[in-house]
């Protein structure tokens, strides 16, 4: 893959060189062509009318990850810096989570998680569902002990939306649900 690159001189005052005039430095806002894509031509304008090098490169898009990827991502930024992470005057000496030497690369897992560190990344939202309980107008709801609840006192909204991991482990596959949106979170 080639990477675009574009190229400007800028001089000690801060005026920019302009390709289209080439004749002499301004500000930036009088400069029809502040870049180019010919480096050379760049370097030949610092080489005969001074002021410095400048390349421009486009920012790499951030990766998304899921939750269990970005925990992997972490973990690898605090590996690599092992201040980050003394627990009780001890460093860890791993990752908590990582990819061990036999990983099947086939799936690209590990050059997207590269990515990720390399040029960061963001968090893929997991859907949410409300689910409701067959026969009666009421929602299921997670207790705060780790259980479902059916009666309509509970106000806390946040307990009414499941993951698709939680509606498989709580049995409710069977049941109506409701995507939450954007808005409703």
């Amino acid at each position: 893959m080639s990477e675009e690159k574009l190229y400007a001189v800028r001089n000690a005052e801060g005026k920019y060189w302009d390709f289209a005039d080439r004749d002499r430095f301004k500000k930036l806002t009088f400069v029809t062509s502040p870049t180019t894509i010919i480096e050379e031509d760049a370097k030949d304008v610092v080489h005969n009318h001074g002021g410095h090098f400048v390349t421009l490169v486009e920012e790499p898009k951030k990766v998304v990850l899921s939750e269990k990827q970005a925990e992997i991502v972490e973990d690898a930024h605090v590996y690599m810096y092992p201040a980050k992470c003394i627990t009780d005057s001890h460093y860890h000496a791993y990752p908590e989570h990582y990819i061990p030497d036999d990983t099947d690369n086939s799936d690209g897992l590990e050059e997207l998680l590269m990515n990720a560190y390399v040029n960061g990344y963001t968090v893929k939202k997991e859907k949410k569902y409300n689910v409701k309980v067959p026969h009666v107008s009421l929602y299921y709801w997670e207790k705060p002990d780790g259980g479902i609840g059916i009666d309509d006192l509970n106000t806390d909204n946040d307990c009414f939306e499941f993951t698709e991991a939680e509606i498989e482990h709580y049995g409710l596959q069977d049941c109506e649900k409701e995507e939450v949106t954007d808005d409703e979170q």
